[in-house]
């Protein structure tokens, strides 16, 4: 007779003995498989931004005018100089404005092209989800060269057009931008709208069907409201995409004089870096994070606001 029957105590299920050591195996796998995101995360995103810390609170001395140039610690030195440059603050009130005006006309369309695409009316639904993502597949480069060539009064097929407006010019190269940046991510963005439709259960239509809803009245009052967190997603990237405008600017340089080096804040690190001058691109890399984390904040918690009324 065993000692547990002995003692008067019944013996543990099997099942019971085993659940810790499957818990041990779960938790290992789990640990395996995050293991390569974690160490390419913390490679190529945690050690960069450590990095650019540490060298933003940097300076270059000299000994003398002609001294060996050797790096000491500045405090936040590279910061005040960062708040003191006008050139950086008016690259960020532009892109602001670009992104007031570029981001919601962009999500408006890719909504619309989603809701197109669920609607039941609509033919050769494939054909126009290859249409309108084709754009994002083109990479940013050539999809700004191909539109700089469009643009230029002197190269442009459509010079009737482009020699009556100038579409480089101060005034309106930053909107032509935004046409560019808009026609390349729609389609990005509306794959990600659409996804969100695809998972809204069909009862919920014929439901709506059966009380004599319309395709318009189902798209607005089902529709819009469940995929709201996909569109507050899209508009999170899209501020984020939006202060990171780079691509675009850097490219039209070569069309137009309108963009100088400054014109938007990481062209500006760029530039600065080039000097070069690492401290100081440094710390302004810094500032447009963190001004990127506190809008992306800000509109995220708007959006959830307004959701939550």
């Amino acid at each position: 007779m065993s000692t547990s029957v002995l003692s008067g105590v019944a013996p543990a299920p099997a099942a019971a003995r085993t659940r810790p050591r499957k818990r041990l195996r779960n938790k290992r796998a789990i640990a395996i498989l995050i293991l390569p995101f974690g160490l390419l995360f913390a490679a190529f995103y945690l050690v960069p931004v450590i990095y650019a810390v540490i060298q933003s609170l940097q300076v270059i001395r000299r000994e003398g005018t002609f001294g060996v140039p050797h790096l000491e610690f500045g405090g936040l030195s590279q910061y005040f100089l960062v708040f003191q440059d006008g050139e950086f603050w008016s690259s960020i009130l532009r892109v602001l404005a670009f992104g007031v005006v570029q981001v919601p006309i962009m999500l408006g369309l890719a909504l619309l092209f989603a809701l197109l695409l669920d609607s039941p009316l609509v033919k050769g639904k494939k054909f126009f989800r290859l249409a309108f993502f084709a754009p994002y597949a083109v990479p940013g480069v050539i999809a700004a060269i191909m539109w700089g060539y469009l643009y230029s009064p002197s190269l442009s097929p459509f010079s009737f057009v482009t020699s009556q407006v100038n579409l480089l010019d101060g005034g309106t190269v930053l909107w032509a931008i935004a046409n560019v940046v808009t026609w390349v991510y729609v389609g990005y963005n509306m794959l990600i709208i659409y996804s969100a439709l695809l998972a809204i259960p069909g009862e919920l239509y014929e439901a709506a069907r059966l009380d004599g809803a319309s395709q318009m009245r189902i798209a607005w009052s089902i529709k819009i409201p469940l995929v709201m967190p996909a569109i507050v997603l899209t508009a999170v990237f899209s501020v984020i995409g939006t202060l990171q405008l780079i691509t675009e600017p850097q490219v039209f340089k070569q069309f137009t004089s309108s963009i100088t080096s400054t014109f938007t804040p990481n062209l500006l690190v760029y530039t600065t870096a080039a000097v070069p001058n690492l401290n100081l691109a440094a710390a302004f890399s810094v500032v447009l994070a963190i001004a990127t984390f506190i809008l992306s904040f800000a509109v995220l918690r708007l959006t959830q606001r307004r959701a939550a009324l």
